[in-house]
């Protein structure tokens, strides 16, 4: 497959630029964007430093002031037209996303459908209640009131570069502040270029959206520049302490998702067929770098070895390649380094216990799909989030073990139970410490409208969408208002 010709997305308007007051060069060079299926050159973009993230903030607290004061009519129509953009234009994003990321088709769709939901939410939001009227003397008027926070950095990932960005880009926006964006720098344009593109040519006014592309550099000038009020941050958890550090040490609110390590429990009384399905599904869709990926696959021991058998048939004959072919499963890990991590996990486990089942090879940076069967506490495949195709299968002999297995993690980020009786899954789930439960489903979910997020060293308990954004992008104000000032005693 070629990439689809550059009409909209206009590449050559963007191409070693940043997108900051426009498209501009800068202050830290640029960097070539390459596809990691097949190691091509697709294009190149800006690679911003600490000097380009101080004029961006300082360019979008100015705008910040105009934004906020604009008719929420107005402000509600560039959301409407940028959802209609991504409709009327998917398959040029579809096609970026699946060379820049190595994801395949339908992942992308996905990104893409999950991107105009977001944005049609955020059109919502200028016309919702924000306050409340409270109850006070003397005859006075007194409400608290949401308002925006100023300018909200947001750093993002490469695995759903497109989500996991315009989920905190899009309300943020919504809520009044403007936005100083650090995409993952080897997928800035599906984190990035794509949005901006978007909602420029959708009317959002100039100076109040910044996508500076860069190293920890950006990241760390984001969390301590006095311009930015706010750090929306999702990655890994190593990466996230050092995020949440220095953004409370420079008094920023700061929202952190994490890394996860999630366990799908299969109880005795499970359709073996179905669940297989389901652990196939959560531990390898896109490559299993995915935050919510399966990364502990639970199941009774009493069928345990038809489980093993249904995962290990499939593994043995899922394809693997380019996605760009339309013609496989499953495409290559983001990086070399990546793909040696994996590696190093699967056979550090296998070397302590696990017995290999398929997979645990790999060409370049495409893994294929590994099945290590008798995982135990103590073993990298049990312990560590492993962000690779591995599903790592653990045996149990009774529901107390299961839950026992599934919070021996510092993570607790989502969990999934499939049971044949809807109030026995829901009785052990509930028994879970984890942001989100599925009963009868893998772990692996998301819509636009919910709050996610995790507990522990999946997050610092902030969430993101639906309800949660009021509450994540605004801070209380408290406002009285009276006739007349009246006397004090002295």
């Amino acid at each position: 497959m070629t990439l689809a010709k550059s009409t909209f997305l206009n590449e050559p308007t963007w191409r070693g630029k940043v997108f900051s007051g426009g498209w501009r060069p800068s202050a830290g060079g640029t960097q070539a964007v390459r596809e990691p299926a097949t190691g091509k050159h697709l294009s190149e973009t800006g690679l911003a430093n600490a000097e380009d993230v101080a004029r961006a903030a300082r360019l979008a607290t100015t705008a910040q002031a105009h934004w906020a004061a604009m008719p929420y009519e107005e402000r509600a129509a560039i959301f409407r037209k940028a959802a209609r953009l991504f409709e009327e234009h998917s398959a040029e994003v579809i096609d970026w996303i699946v060379r820049e990321t190595g994801s395949i088709a339908p992942k992308a769709e996905v990104e893409v459908r999950a991107a105009t939901g977001i944005l049609n939410l955020s059109a919502a939001m200028p016309t919702e209640p924000q306050g409340l009227v409270l109850p006070s003397n003397g005859g006075r008027i007194s409400m608290a009131r949401r308002v925006p926070h100023g300018v909200v950095g947001v750093i993002s990932p490469f695995n759903f570069p497109l989500i996991l960005s315009i989920r905190a880009i899009s309300p943020a926006l919504a809520t009044g502040n403007a936005v100083v964006h650090k995409p993952d720098p080897q997928t800035a344009i599906a984190g990035g270029f794509l949005i901006a593109r978007v909602l420029q040519e959708a009317g959002l006014p100039e100076g109040l959206l910044h996508v500076l592309p860069g190293g920890a550099e950006v990241g760390e000038a984001i969390c301590t520049d006095p311009n930015i009020a706010m750090v929306a941050f999702t990655g890994s958890t190593s990466v996230g302490r050092r995020v949440g550090a220095l953004a409370g040490g420079h008094l920023k609110k700061v929202s952190l998702e994490l890394g996860g390590k999630n366990s799908l429990i299969i109880l005795d009384d499970a359709d073996v067929d179905a669940a297989a399905s389901n652990a196939r599904w959560g531990a390898w869709l896109h490559q299993g770098q995915i935050c919510m990926t399966t990364g502990r696959i639970l199941v009774h021991e009493r069928i345990a070895n038809a489980l093993v058998e249904r995962l290990t048939s499939v593994a043995e004959h899922l394809p693997v390649g380019d996605p760009a072919t339309r013609q496989v499963a499953l495409g290559p890990l983001i990086n070399e380094k990546q793909v040696n991590r994996v590696h190093r996990i699967v056979q550090d486990s296998i070397a302590a216990g696990a017995e290999l089942k398929a997979g645990g090879s790999h060409e370049r940076l495409f893994y294929r799909p590994t099945v290590l069967d008798r995982v135990r506490p103590g073993m990298r495949a049990f312990d560590e989030e492993i962000f690779g195709p591995v599903a790592a299968v653990t045996r149990f002999s009774s529901e107390d073990e299961a839950v026992a297995l599934a919070n021996q993690t510092e993570y607790g980020l989502s969990a999934g139970v499939i049971s044949a009786s809807v109030s026995r899954a829901l009785a052990v789930g509930n028994r879970l410490r984890t942001g989100l439960l599925h009963i009868n489903d893998q772990t692996v979910a998301d819509e636009p409208h919910i709050p996610f997020g995790g507990r522990g060293a999946s997050g610092n308990g902030a969430r993101i969408g639906g309800p949660a954004n009021w509450e994540e992008f605004t801070e209380w104000q408290w406002v009285t208002i009276q006739d007349q000032a009246h006397a004090y005693p002295f």
